[in-house]
């Protein structure tokens, strides 16, 4: 098997750690990046040269008073939406740069946000508050169309798919919310989550936890499929993703090395040392493109494709 481990290119430019970085939807050509230095800097990475800082920015994004914590883009990449430590939702227009929408309500830092409903017409959010918001994009409204109270502690991460809101929270709990028939599911993982995302076919959820441990939980029955170990992550909020059609598993890790498992086996398959020994906060995998960004918190984006 071809593994992820070639690096293609670094991106640099943040004055400080990166907490999310995002492939633009579709063929994937851009980056989005959020960093504590409160800017948000797209990038195309064809472009950027390692040797050379700051190259392949195509537009940085300022309007956060505070870290950005988590971007989620649109299926037709014309708006994303941004939170942090602002207690806001910003709603912005690629093309342009400016925040079409600004909407209050939560009373903690925004740690996620995703996108939901018919091209992305509904924003959702969770936060240190404990809640997740659900808002309306068409609508002129400051206030939420619904809010989720069931956690007992901060929301750390969500995934949209389809009309179901999967969320996981520091109180170890992963809740699967189900929009259609108004039901809410819980399952206990025992440790605070850090990072969830669904397999593309809805069946399963990947899950991170503070135990130094990757888990894939079944939705229908809430059984675990395979854990995945190596990785260091007991303090800080490290994502996973799912990459290559749902065959392999990527994290970061405390210790700054990012790791690839094997889905169904779930043997580390790779090891790659980057950022400087700094942890690596956040991945993002690219299928069509066949390539991954990671993000540390020593402010840069490494992209890695096949080797050759």
């Amino acid at each position: 098997m071809k593994i992820l481990n070639h690096q293609l290119t670094k991106l640099t430019g943040h004055g400080g750690a990166i907490h999310c970085v995002q492939y633009s939807s579709g063929l994937g050509q851009y980056i989005l990046t959020g960093s504590s230095d409160r800017s948000i800097r797209l990038y195309n990475p064809s472009k950027a040269s390692a040797s050379t800082p700051g190259s392949g920015l195509v537009q940085t994004y300022s309007a956060h008073g505070y870290e950005v914590l988590d971007i989620s883009v649109t299926g037709d990449n014309a708006r994303f939406a941004s939170v942090g430590g602002d207690k806001q939702v910003f709603l912005w227009d690629v093309a342009t740069g400016r925040t079409l929408r600004r909407w209050s309500g939560h009373f903690g830092r925004v740690n996620c946000v995703g996108f939901g409903g018919e091209e992305g017409s509904v924003v959702v959010s969770g936060s240190f508050d404990a809640t997740v918001r659900l808002w309306d994009c068409k609508s002129q409204s400051t206030k939420p169309i619904q809010v989720f109270e069931d956690s007992k502690d901060s929301v750390s991460s969500l995934d949209v798919l389809g009309h179901e809101i999967v969320t996981g929270s520091v109180d170890g709990k992963m809740r699967l919310y189900d929009l259609r028939m108004g039901m809410v599911y819980v399952d206990t993982i025992g440790h605070p989550i850090t990072s969830v995302q669904q397999t593309t076919d809805g069946n399963a959820v990947l899950v991170s936890t503070l135990d130094s441990t990757i888990r894939l939980m079944d939705k229908s029955n809430g059984q675990m499929l395979q854990n995945y170990k190596g990785h260091t992550n007991t303090d800080f909020r490290i994502r996973s993703c799912l990459g290559l059609a749902d065959s392999i598993v990527i994290s970061g890790s405390e210790d700054g090395k990012i790791y690839v498992w094997d889905l169904l086996e779930g043997k580390v398959i790779e090891g790659v040392t980057a950022h400087d020994g700094k942890i690596a906060s956040a991945v993002s995998c690219c299928s069509p493109r066949k390539e991954w960004a990671s993000a540390g918190t020593d402010g840069t984006v490494f992209v890695w494709g096949m080797t050759q």
